[in-house]
Parts: C-alpha cells; structure tokens; sequence
C-alpha cells in the first residue's frame, strides 16, 4: 500500500493555502500531469493546483478525503482543482472508498472532458490507520493557519 501526505501550501499568487496530497513523496499535480501528457491529452501540463479550503467550505476536510463532502460534483471527490485557484472550474475527482482498513483513491476523471481515459492512473491504496493519521494532521495544521 502507497503512503498518502496532505501537504500545504502557500499560493502567494493568491495569498492563500493550498492542499496539495502526495502519493509516495509524489505531488498528485505532478503525477496526473505526467500521465496526461504522456497520454497526449490537451490541454495537460501545470494544469491542476490543490484545493483551497479559503476560497470553498468543503466541510470538514476529513470527511471530504473520506469521500464524504456534501459540496462536491457528483458520486467523486475533487482531490485537486485547477491551477487558478477554483476548483470547479478544472478538477480531478476521483471515486474514494474507505474500508476499515484500507482507502482507495480510482476511477479518476476530469469531468469538463469525460471522454478522457484515466483508466491507467491509479488505483492508490492507503492503509486506514496512516491515512487518517496524515488527515488529522491536515486538519490540525488547517485549523492553526485559521487562527
């Protein structure tokens, strides 16, 4: 099973906080812009940026990377949104299923080109235990940048 991070970032374009998930050290942006490139679909490359909690209540974040939000588009998760900062207008959903000990990240899709295949990218696979662990410290580090 992989090793999930859900990093911060500072958007100083923005002047916000991004989340951006890893998979195994690897940027999720980084990944999904080397599978579409490779791919040869267009527009790919620096397309996606990590979600914005400043910007959309998503609700609590462990919830939405539980596959749980009530705000999102559709049965799928966004788990990145577009480069510009909105995450409705260029996301990456993915389908998320939490088991008791195990969360899958797959059916990828960019919903504004649903012809796309990401059949290729994924499935990720995250033991529960480190997986909830890595979001209680997303929602812990979320909570003291609000202060």
């Amino acid at each position: 099973m992989g090793r999930v991070q859900f990093l911060i970032r500072v958007r100083d374009d923005l002047n916000v906080h991004e989340v951006v998930p890893a998979v195994d050290g690897a940027l999720l942006t980084d990944l999904v812009d080397v599978f579409e490139l490779a791919a040869g679909m267009q527009p790919a490359g620096a397309a996606y940026g990590g979600l914005i909690p400043a910007f959309f209540r998503f609700g609590p974040l462990d919830k939405h990377f539980h596959g749980r939000s009530t705000s999102t588009m559709g049965p799928k998760t966004p788990l990145l949104g577009c480069e510009c900062g909105e995450w409705g207008c260029w996301p990456l959903t993915a389908r998320i299923a939490v088991t008791e000990r195990s969360v899958t990240w797959d059916a990828f899709e960019q919903p504004h080109r649903p012809t796309r295949d990401y059949a290729g990218f994924g499935p990720f696979r995250f033991e529960r235990r480190r997986y909830d662990a890595a979001l209680e410290g997303l929602c812990l580090e979320i909570a003291a940048l609000e202060v």
